[in-house]
């Protein structure tokens, strides 16, 4: 994850709003690309404070109104908008939680701060998201909601609508309970997970996405060779199998978690989450002068050996300060495999040319 500075030279992070050196409102900045000082015109507006850009910008109303977002719309894109003004990340959400219920605003900032850094994951990788009207492959669009309880005044009970994360049809829809610390870890220790996150339920979907606007239709055949067949079980039988009987025994020698084990489908999402992860760790680790070397599309087996080296020094340090291992999956060899396919099936649909690897 790249770091920015402000016009004071202060270090800015991609969910700052605010300067805590000089104070200065701060904000993404569509011309730059960067976390930037927002400089107040005379005239209304800002201004970005990067001396290179200098662009004019308007707020995103998510973050004027409700300070869920920090990025801000050019004023020449904003002119030509209709309705509210939103930004390049918030313009994808199709429903946002209910704002009268307490707590759900900085609910809603969790989501909204996870979506950012996948965002930035997918342009890193040059990942087609942002589709074409034209283009007749499934828009991606995003639902926060919460359950809904229903109450039986006469007789004093009560029925709850629930909702489950998950995908379809480039719908992702994400509980916004995954947002309350205290629940989300229950469910983790509930479901046995090494790791439950909410960018990690952000990666798993968008993995369920990136499967049928790239592989649906166009890679399926490959794909078969590396995860299986997905029409025999179908996804309903294996997964009333898989919270019948469990993952099988033996399953961490060729899946990167139990619940991979289920589907080829969820073989795939926990597959591409991972790679994911591991592109994620790899440029944090490069911004932050940890390594040398940035990820590469075009040099898998040293990204694996790098984030496996990251991932045991880590894990140590984490240990040290009792907190839960950064890398918990073990990468044996049949997972490499997947995640080698995953990796060529990003770099063939990607918008940026591989960089070839270079002699250190």
């Amino acid at each position: 994850m790249r770091t920015y500075r402000c016009a004071c030279e202060n270090m800015l992070f991609i969910d700052n709003s605010v300067c805590l050196r000089c104070g200065k409102e701060t904000g993404f900045c569509p011309g730059c690309r960067a976390v930037v000082a927002l400089l107040p015109q005379p005239e209304g507006g800002w201004r970005c404070g990067n001396p290179a850009c200098g662009v004019a910008l308007v707020k995103c109303a998510n973050y004027q109104q409700h300070s869920v977002c920090n990025r801000c719309v050019s004023a020449a894109d904003a002119a030509t908008l209709a309705d509210d003004v939103l930004c390049d990340c918030c313009c994808f959400n199709q429903t946002i939680p209910d704002l009268t219920v307490p707590h759900y605003a900085e609910k809603w900032y969790r989501l909204e701060s996870a979506k950012r850094r996948l965002f930035y994951d997918l342009d890193l990788l040059g990942l087609p998201y942002r589709l074409d009207e034209s283009d007749p492959r499934p828009k991606l669009r995003f639902d926060f909601k919460a359950d809904v309880i229903t109450h039986c005044l006469m007789r004093h009970m009560g029925a709850v609508e629930r909702v489950y994360t998950g995908h379809a049809n480039g719908l992702i829809t994400i509980n916004i309970l995954e947002a309350d610390d205290a629940e989300r870890e229950r469910l983790r220790v509930h479901l046995g997970e090494a790791h439950r996150t909410l960018i990690g339920h952000f990666r798993h979907e968008i993995a369920h996405y990136f499967w049928e606007i790239l592989v649906l239709g166009r890679d399926e055949e490959e794909f078969r060779k590396v995860f299986g067949n997905h029409e025999n079980p179908t996804y309903q039988d294996a997964l009333a199998a898989y919270y019948k009987n469990g993952a099988p025994a033996g399953w961490q020698e060729r899946f990167v978690s139990a619940y991979a084990s289920m589907h080829p489908w969820e073989d795939f999402a926990e597959t591409f989450a991972t790679y994911l992860d591991m592109v994620s760790v790899l440029d944090t680790a490069h911004q932050v002068d940890f390594t040398r070397t940035p990820p590469r599309l075009g040099d898998f087996d040293a990204m694996v050996t790098q984030y496996k080296a990251l991932g045991i020094g880590m894990n140590e340090i984490n240990r040290s300060m009792g907190l839960l291992d950064l890398v918990p999956e073990v990468l044996v060899e049949p997972v490499r495999e997947k995640m080698r396919y995953v990796h060529n099936l990003i770099a063939a649909n990607s918008t940026i040319t591989p960089v070839e690897p270079q002699n250190q």
